[in-house]
């Protein structure tokens, strides 16, 4: 009998954001695997993310297995790689032990997702494992919810960038039509309102950071000051919307 591994998407952070269809997901697996990040030595920090404290909401703490992920590292591949074949075999020892192992990820685990890394490296690992996913709430939904911004009209275009591909990349989306939103920009906090303001962008755009949480923030773009912000900040910039109910059909 194939084991099966599940990609789980919890939300934000707001344990009531994540879906009837994902805590049952949770529930049934026989154990969830939460991604933690790993000190300088590659060992589990000790930090409790945001997966982890949104599952403990739904399964109790002893069906949690904490697994170490080089969630931020993109300077050195060689320790990427391995922190991901050791973060594969781990879970893949786990499949072997267990018919079904559910991955727990912030937001939606098909979207900028570790899961997508987890999910080649197991293929590879473990012969006849089934893969799936249940999709989760995005951030973008979350600040939009809780912000009162409107992502698409009409035939307007959505572009989701991740800032850390460079701010050229965001600069290059605020240039074109329809809603841009930026992940992860929460460093080049300066960078991204400088391109907001030359685009004409920045009296419409909201950020927001923790969202869900006790430390949440939703503000407006216009008072970004340059101060950097949490890495997991996200910002939906609207194009202008000058056409009245209906004017982008």
């Amino acid at each position: 009998m194939s084991s099966r591994l599940v990609g789980v998407g919890v939300g934000p952070g707001d344990p009531e954001l994540v879906t009837v269809k994902g805590v049952n997901a949770l529930r049934a697996a026989d154990v969830v695997v939460v991604p933690v990040m790993g000190a300088s030595d590659g060992r589990d920090g000790g930090e409790r993310g945001r997966a982890e404290a949104t599952v403990l909401h739904y399964v109790p703490e002893d069906k949690v297995v904490r697994v170490v992920f080089a969630l931020n590292e993109r300077t050195d591949r060689a320790r990427r790689e391995a922190a991901w074949d050791a973060a594969g075999a781990t879970v893949a020892g786990l499949l072997e032990r267990h018919a079904s192992v559910a991955f727990a990820t912030i937001g939606d685990p098909n979207v900028y997702s570790t899961f997508t890394y987890l999910a080649q490296t197991i293929a590879e690992l473990v012969s006849g494992v089934v893969v799936e996913t249940v999709p989760g709430i995005t951030a973008m939904q979350d600040l939009a919810a809780r912000s009162g911004a409107v992502l698409t009209e009409g035939t307007e275009p959505l572009t989701l960038v991740p800032v850390t591909a460079g701010s050229a990349v965001l600069k290059e989306a605020l240039a074109g039509p329809g809603t841009v939103v930026a992940y992860k920009f929460g460093r080049q906090a300066a960078e991204v309102a400088e391109a907001l303001e030359e685009n004409g962008r920045l009296a419409d755009a909201v950020w927001g950071s923790a969202l869900g949480l006790p430390e949440e923030s939703v503000r407006p773009a216009a008072e970004l000051d340059g101060t950097p912000l949490p890495y997991l900040s996200t910002l939906i910039a609207p194009p202008r919307r000058d056409g009245g109910r209906g004017g982008k059909l």
